[in-house]
């Protein structure tokens, strides 16, 4: 397999498992509300889903440091697609909080064995085939077409929720079976040694592959305070992401789930356009610490006016400046997170990668959450866009240890 192969093969896999994904995400927070649950509940239940994440990051990178990135792949289609339809049937009968809990974790073990197995499938393979190009481009390029993945979904979804909020669900969960098969068929170990794992020496194993990377990131302070830094992002991102449902729709005063299907898509049309933007500024600015930080500003201070504006349209365009800036700055980190570390640990270390943003998303959204019912969304808001100012120092000291 060539490297041009190995690139096409990792964009199809991000297309047709975002296309499939994406149908739920512009109606998700809308689903649980007309399930009978209030916002904080709904945050209680994406919660679950980011601390099911956190418990499974580590054990699903055993898995993919050991086995192979493949088989993980496989893996996290059948699970997304299982518990997809538990969770339309736990909406569509009103089965209420704990229900809804179970399958998030569920959904969040499966979106673990997918972070970081697919990345540093394609990684270990073009650097088997000797290739010199840059992997930001890559990365922006992915990006990009996730971007437009996410922007059809996230539209046919709310168009399709105007008629039954399930209906998206069921379409998932259909979608899924495609992507299954495009792992199965074109997916290869390429570049990296599977070896067997015992299930008797799973334990032992996943204690010693999560030992080496905790010592590598306290070893090596850019890629520790490049995780740190991801830990301070998610505490607002994924909070911002499930509150701007029922925010945006209470500025609008209307409760009409078309329009969160076409906020979705431009959402994803920002990011497109962000990672568009990644080459020509990693070429015009030097030092990817300064364009990261100068990102993490304007994101900070955007999201902080969308909190202290009562127009519907103003906030939307605040907000969409903020996830442009992160469409630039997302696959300009990951490009300096993957030159950092080993290939013998890299599904491990961006597992742990993905683990931090978690953590910081499930404290996020129980607090942000809580003080969304108890005071209001734009006040959580506002303080989730000074909490993200925090990234900036970090940012700091992970380029001054770059520069030693």
């Amino acid at each position: 397999m060539n490297s041009r192969r190995i690139i096409n093969t990792y964009f199809s896999l991000a297309v047709v498992t975002t296309l499939s994904q994406s149908l739920i995400w512009g109606i998700n927070t809308l689903f649980v509300l007309a399930a009978g649950l209030n916002i904080f509940q709904v945050l209680v239940i994406n919660a679950a889903y980011t601390a099911g994440q956190m418990i499974f990051q580590v054990p699903t990178g055993v898995i993919a440091d050991t086995l192979g990135r493949r088989i993980c792949y496989l893996f996290s289609t059948a699970i997304i697609c299982l518990s997809t339809i538990l969770y339309a049937i736990v909406g569509y009968y009103r089965l209420g909080l704990w229900p809804f809990i179970g399958v998030s974790v569920l959904i969040g073990l499966g979106y673990t064995f997918y972070t970081g197995a697919v990345d540093a499938w394609m990684v270990d393979a073009l650097k088997s085939e000797g290739y010199e190009g840059k992997l930001e481009n890559i990365f922006a390029r992915s990006g990009m077409m996730i971007g437009a993945s996410m922007l059809i979904g996230t539209t046919l979804g709310g168009i399709l929720g105007t008629r039954a909020l399930v209906i998206p669900y069921l379409l998932r969960s259909f979608l899924l079976i495609p992507a299954f098969i495009v792992g199965f068929i074109y997916m290869h170990d390429i570049g990296f040694k599977t070896r067997p794992l015992e299930y008797k020496r799973f334990g032992e194993e996943a204690r010693k592959i999560a030992k080496d990377g905790l010592s590598f990131i306290l070893k090596d302070k850019v890629t520790l305070f490049l995780i740190l830094c991801t830990t301070t992002q998610g505490l607002f991102f994924i909070y911002g992401f499930y509150s701007w449902q029922k925010y945006f729709l209470d500025l609008l005063g209307r409760n009409l789930a078309w329009v969160t299907g076409i906020i979705a898509a431009l959402i994803a049309l920002s990011q497109i356009i962000g990672n568009s933007l990644v080459s020509r500024i990693s070429n015009r600015f030097a030092g990817k610490g300064r364009i990261i930080i100068t990102l993490i500003l304007i994101q900070s201070f955007v999201v902080i006016g969308a909190s202290l504006t009562h127009n519907f349209y103003l906030a939307i365009g605040l907000y969409l400046i903020s996830t442009l800036s992160f469409g630039i700055m997302a696959p300009i980190k990951a490009s300096w997170l993957n030159s950092r570390i080993p290939s013998k640990q890299r599904a491990t270390l961006l597992s742990m990668d993905s683990l931090s943003s978690d953590a910081g998303g499930t404290v996020g959204q129980l607090g942000f959450g809580y003080l969304s019912q108890a005071i209001s969304i734009p006040f959580a808001w506002f303080l989730g866009g000074m909490v993200q100012l925090f990234g900036v120092p970090l940012i700091w000291l992970a380029n001054k240890n770059d520069s030693k």
